[in-house]
């Protein structure tokens, strides 16, 4: 069920409106826009019984589905072309916009709101999710193999 924010006690959700919140220090954030975002997020309702976990959705522009993750969890991981995760990794700074549990939050929207804290989107299923969805065609990763593959070298650019 949704608990009201003072019991879900989520110091990252803003009172009132909508606020950009910087990605890798509460949650990470994958990012689908247009209609592929809300078919992979109804697609993960159904894969979680319901509750997949906090999934924002925007109204204007490129129509953007943010699901949010844990905290550094979209680094290192190759996702299909169509999806952008938004983290903190070397050279990268990214922002998610978050709305308000209740109340004008204009052109945001709570798609799935969260309902339990530290509960995120299951960043392993929504991958899978969205490979099955969205195909098998891989983005291209940054750089040779080699340097892709070390744990010490960190994704810069644009996802």
């Amino acid at each position: 069920m949704n608990a009201p924010k003072s019991e879900l006690n989520l110091e990252w959700i803003p009172y009132s409106g909508f606020q950009l919140r910087k990605a890798g220090v509460q949650f990470d954030a994958v990012r689908v826009d247009g209609e592929e975002g809300r078919r992979l997020a109804l697609l993960m309702e159904a894969i979680t019984g319901g509750e997949p976990g906090p999934v924002v959705a925007e109204a204007n522009g490129r129509r953007a589905v943010y699901f949010l993750v844990p905290a550094g969890t979209t680094a290192r991981r190759t996702w299909p072309a169509g999806v952008t995760e938004l983290n903190a990794t070397a050279g990268r700074v990214s922002y998610v916009p978050i709305p308000a549990l209740s109340g004008r939050t204009w052109p945001l929207t709570w798609h799935y709101p969260p309902t339990v804290p530290g509960r995120f989107v299951h960043t392993l299923l929504l991958l899978n999710a969205a490979f099955a969805l969205l195909g098998g065609t891989k983005r291209p990763t940054p750089g040779p193999a080699r340097e892709r593959d070390r744990p010490d070298v960190g994704r810069t650019g644009e996802g």
